[in-house]
């Protein structure tokens, strides 16, 4: 399964960037997001933009 990540902004919450990735990637994401504090938004990729 692919996701969709996409990174917002720290002040208001609009999205910054976004990528699509493995399943086997979103963790390796996230804790780099958690360890400086990032947002994100992960959500299913539409495998129809694929």
């Amino acid at each position: 399964m692919r996701f969709e990540v996409v990174r917002l902004d720290d002040v208001d919450g609009t999205p910054v960037d976004t990528t699509v990735v493995d399943a086997a990637s979103v963790n390796r994401i996230v804790q780099q997001a958690a360890a400086i504090g990032q947002r994100l938004w992960i959500r299913p990729a539409d495998t129809s933009a694929l």
